[in-house]
């Protein structure tokens, strides 16, 4: 018998915290417990995880040549299409409301932004930066450590190799951090059980509906960006449509099924190669995009966030809304590699405007098959992110160089 994974066993437990909600209420109102320690467990994550995963990355990218031209091209494109994504999560779910009607117990009070005595722009930007990094990290101000790990990553870059240990050490850290991560998970399907067990006993089973509302808002985005904002950006640069769905189908296919961007990138740089993209770009661009060019992943993260602040009946204004989005821009970077990276950082989101954690332990209910549409979109993007900025630098993608390195006209 085929060994179960922690995906599998998620599902089990979803199962098993229905029939609980609905057979035994009172007990499942008891299960708090499980899915408390779990998040507990998540937030012990989040600041190593970001130091050490944005440090390596940004460091990682060589010497501050490699950071000049086309990294400036590539990460301009990486933050246009990533705002445009979360701008879609966020109108689709405004739309069409998957967390209306659903209520959710918040252990942390009422929910709103934190900062609400002073909601202005310059106070928030003021509180973005951060006086004291261990201080940011003990305190959950994720957007500080974020602001710090940029400026440090950026200052490792310009050391070089003097540096190297500095950056060694974080990649290390990076690393330590993914298999904590995995042992946490290995506790995901309880908490999902109890977290299901506890709001079926107290909502009844019209949970699930909520749920499948966020499925469908979320697959419907993912694919009104990918033919709206991808198609419309590779008819813009003159990618050769034909050819280029040739060389992604399998990387995403196999990002599809394994719910794994980091599976799906040796197959991802091998055939953009081939498709055109010369190495120096593919190499630099494609790295680069799967640590800070997550469409996928952002689109989904708006659309969660706001399906909790619904589920919490937190009224959450335009400007608060767009404050979040903001946030989610900066913390969404660096992570791509870390399994269920989207629950760390929805957590780390969800702290910092006060709405209710315990949301996250209902969305991993679901989050397995999420994961593997907005692991595709992720997949897809960052090749097409590749063409462009190869675009941009004025390759010829019509003309194809063959295995031995000739060029053919495509």
């Amino acid at each position: 018998m085929k060994r179960l994974t922690i995906t599998h066993w998620v599902f089990v437990g979803m199962v098993v915290g229905v029939i609980l909600g609905v057979s035994a209420p009172e007990f499942a109102r008891s299960l708090e417990i499980i899915s408390k320690i779990f998040l507990r467990l998540i937030k012990s994550i989040i600041a190593p995880l970001l130091f050490g995963t944005l440090v390596a990355g940004i460091a990682g990218s060589g010497s501050a040549k490699t950071m000049g031209r086309v990294g400036g091209k590539a990460m301009t494109y990486f933050l246009a299409a990533t705002s445009v994504a979360l701008v879609i999560g966020l109108v689709a779910v405004n739309i069409v409301q998957p967390g209306a009607g659903m209520t959710i117990h918040h252990s942390g009070g009422p929910a709103g932004i934190k900062a609400a005595a002073q909601p202005t722009f310059a106070s928030f930007l003021e509180h973005a930066v951060p006086q004291s990094v261990i201080g940011a990290m003990a305190e959950g101000e994720v957007l500080q450590v974020v602001i710090f790990c940029l400026i440090f990553g950026a200052a490792c870059t310009i050391v070089g190799p003097k540096a190297k240990p500095v950056v060694e050490f974080c990649e290390s850290l990076a690393e330590v951090m993914f298999q904590y991560t995995k042992y946490v998970m290995y506790l995901a399907p309880f908490a999902v059980g109890a977290a299901i067990a506890v709001v079926i006993g107290r909502e009844g089973l019209g949970v699930l509906t909520n749920l499948g509302k966020l499925i469908l808002t979320v697959f419907g985005a993912l694919i009104f960006f990918v033919i709206a904002i991808l198609g419309a950006v590779s008819v813009i640069a003159r990618i050769p449509l034909r050819r280029f769905i040739q060389a992604v189908k399998d990387p995403v296919l196999l990002a599809f099924s394994t719910a794994s961007s980091e599976s799906a990138l040796p197959m991802a740089l091998q055939n953009m190669e081939r498709f055109g993209v010369p190495k120096h770009i593919v190499g630099l661009v494609l790295p680069l995009g799967y640590s800070f060019n997550l469409d996928g992943t952002t689109l989904y993260l708006s659309a969660a966030a706001m399906f909790v602040a619904q589920m919490a009946g937190a009224h959450m204004t335009a400007s608060q809304q767009l404050l979040m989005m903001a946030t989610l821009l900066l913390t969404s970077k660096g992570v791509a590699g870390v399994p269920r990276a989207s629950l760390v950082i929805l957590l780390a989101t969800l702290s910092a405007f006060n709405l209710p954690q315990e949301g996250v332990t209902v969305i991993l209910g679901v989050d397995a098959i999420l994961d593997m549409a907005r692991t595709s979109v992720n997949v897809l993007g960052n090749c097409v992110a590749s063409a462009v900025v190869a675009r941009w630098e004025g390759v010829d993608l019509d003309r194809v160089p063959d295995l031995t390195g000739q060029e053919t006209h495509g």
